[in-house]
């Protein structure tokens, strides 16, 4: 482990080798149920572990074959963004999901957000429309364009209206809603945009030039957006923050030996592949087609011929290199964000920056400064980060390859798209402790790395459900990060079983007893928490207790349990578990339980934690 000092800010380096005892407990296993799954789009087969599947409903048609993203949550509303907009699902019966709204929109990924009577659509693609229309926009440059946050009003959740927009330089790949604990008449909008910068002649003010040529550049920042909540089309871009100041490039991986091989065999085979550093890429066709399309307008060449292709060819590397924001700088760090997660209660965020895990301070919401910095070389993009309730760890996921690639194949290394974890001491300082990845070998055409997930409001644990695409969902008991262990699962087949197809799990949630999944290529899963060696039927009711008005992705909330004999009897649990108490000692807090739920005296609650903070 080395460490690096740049202007006071700190960051760490972890070498190119697994952490020790990293994967002690969660080597490959290949006597799995989730081997060998048959495969089917709307048929696959099916494994299950620790978990009970209430349903599966189907996108609505003018969604199916758009990849479903991400998931907010309000009420007993649950908002699923798409490429092709948004869908908005009832689930009073949570068991029977019914359609409530689709409203359909175009843009990419469509990330969604709520906040009271608002919701907030996330637009990065160059085919967005302000109107949304979907015929696209053909135009290089256009006033029809939509890149950065859609406002909509949800007052009638059944009749969203379109009210405002904001637009930004690069868009918006993701974003976060920030509600400031001190502030009740704003709420902020951090945006995260991945693409190139738009030109100046679209949006005046924009640069995607280096620092070095431009102090003013577009790269290099995120944007902050202020909205008013009494009247939320006054919503502007408020700051600029340079979050990525002085950062030097972090250091990275190659391909793996298969993914070399890969990558010849593609190039022979006259596939468009392309060279960026130590990264090799195979682009898809839906990828190229508009790529070359273009690159050929902008040569006013109608007709193409075999010399203009192999001219796009050529120019492809330094086309790929301007999509993902290379600069002159080579030196330096990212120039943007993934996700930003929000954790106000502790007044940070934890920024998931492609080559960087950082910790933020947001306790001024339009001006967050960066207090640490990771970066690892068995990471090849950072892409998500969550806390532990207590704000003393974090975790960061690792999605190798964009998510369209399969990297959880026997041949691919453990360290390689996994989640890394970091504790965080009293000065705000992350060091790396672990990692952890699915240990489940899948197919080589099922897109699998690590992505989305959030806490389960398990009392005195930190239980993490997550989605890792085509590797299905997984979660896992984080409460020591030297020694993550898997405690449930959730698994398909392939979408296919001959070529790649982009399907499995985007995003999965925990909300209001529930855990919501966001399936790309097949709609809305919902599931429930079974008892199990790993979780009681006490903790599972206690995690119960907790009921929120709203959730948003990456605006991570406190998790608080009223008091409840649920709460005292899934401690009594966890002492028996973690052997923390004698069987006649356990006995008889249980008999003490059961007197005072007779009585209703629920200050047992806090005598039962007292005697765990005694422990302790």
């Amino acid at each position: 482990m080395n460490t690096r000092y740049l202007l006071g800010a700190t960051f760490m380096v972890i070498a190119l080798i697994p952490a020790q005892n990293s994967f002690s407990q969660q080597e490959m296993v290949f006597d799995d149920p989730r081997v060998g799954l048959a495969a089917g789009l709307f048929d696959a087969e099916e494994a299950i572990w620790n978990l009970t599947k209430l349903t599966t409903v189907r996108p609505p048609e003018d969604f199916i074959g758009a990849t479903n993203t991400d998931l907010a949550f309000k009420d007993h509303y649950v908002f699923q963004g798409n490429y092709n907009g948004i869908q908005i699902w009832d689930v009073s019966d949570p068991a029977n999901p019914v359609l409530a709204k689709e409203y359909l929109c175009p843009a990419s990924q469509s990330d969604v957000s709520v906040y009271e009577n608002l919701l907030f659509v996330s637009g990065e693609g160059l085919g967005g429309r302000l109107d949304c229309g979907t015929q696209g926009v053909d135009e290089q440059i256009s006033e029809d364009r939509l890149r950065g946050i859609r406002i909509f009003d949800i007052t009638d959740v059944l009749d969203p209206q379109y009210i405002h927009n904001v637009q930004t330089c690069r868009g918006s790949h993701t974003h976060s809603l920030l509600k400031d604990p001190e502030d009740d008449e704003n709420i902020y909008v951090y945006v995260a945009g991945s693409a190139p910068v738009r030109p100046a002649e679209e949006l005046p003010g924009c640069s995607g030039l280096s620092p070095s040529e431009d102090p003013e550049s577009s790269l290099f920042r995120i944007e902050v957006i202020k909205v008013p909540l009494a009247n939320p089309v006054e919503a502007a871009i408020m700051s600029s923050p340079r979050i990525f100041e002085d950062l030097a490039a972090p250091p990275v991986h190659g391909p793996t030996e298969a993914e070399k091989i890969e990558f010849e065999e593609a190039r022979a085979r006259g596939e468009f592949v392309v060279s960026i550093g130590p990264r090799n890429y195979t682009l898809p066709d839906r990828y190229v087609a508009p790529m070359i399309a273009n690159y050929f307008s902008q040569q006013e060449i109608t007709e193409p011929t075999s010399s203009d292709t192999a001219a796009f060819r050529e120019a492809l590397p330094e086309i790929m290199s301007a999509m993902m924001g290379a600069n002159n700088d080579e030196d330096r760090g990212p120039d943007q964000c993934h996700d930003i997660t929000l954790y106000p209660e502790i007044g940070l965020a934890g920024g998931a920056c492609e080559g960087y895990g950082l910790l933020l301070d947001i306790s001024d919401p339009l001006n967050p400064v960066r207090i640490d910095a990771v970066a690892d070389s068995n990471f090849a993009y950072w892409h998500s980060a969550t806390f532990s309730n207590d704000g003393s760890k974090i975790l960061f996921t690792d999605e190798w390859g964009g998510g369209r690639g399969a990297k959880c194949r026997e041949t691919d290394p453990m360290e390689w798209g996994a989640n890394a974890y970091f504790t965080i001491d009293e000065n705000n300082q992350m060091t790396f402790v672990g990692y952890y990845k699915l240990p489940v070998p899948q197919t080589k055409t099922e897109n699998c790395v690590a992505h989305n997930g959030s806490l389960i409001p398990i009392p005195g644990r930190d239980i993490f459900v997550q989605s890792w695409y085509q590797g299905g969902i997984s979660i896992t008991d984080w409460t020591d990060p030297t020694n993550v262990i898997e405690i449930a699962y959730h698994d398909r087949g392939p979408v296919s079983d001959e070529e790649s197809a982009m399907g499995g799990s985007w995003s999965v949630y925990w909300y209001n007893g529930y855990i919501y999944n966001s399936e790309i290529a097949r709609g809305l899963d919902v599931f429930e928490l079974t008892p199990s060696e790993f979780l009681t039927e006490n903790e599972i009711a206690a995690a119960n207790t907790v009921q929120m008005e709203y959730l948003n992705a990456q605006k991570q909330p406190t998790y608080v349990w009223p008091p409840s004999f649920a709460l005292a009897r899934a401690h009594v649990d966890q002492m028996e578990r973690n052997q923390r108490a004698t069987a006649e000692e356990i006995a008889s807090l249980r008999a003490e339980i059961n007197e005072a739920e007779q009585q209703e005296d629920l200050s047992i609650v806090d005598r039962i934690e007292e005697l765990i903070r005694s422990q302790n």
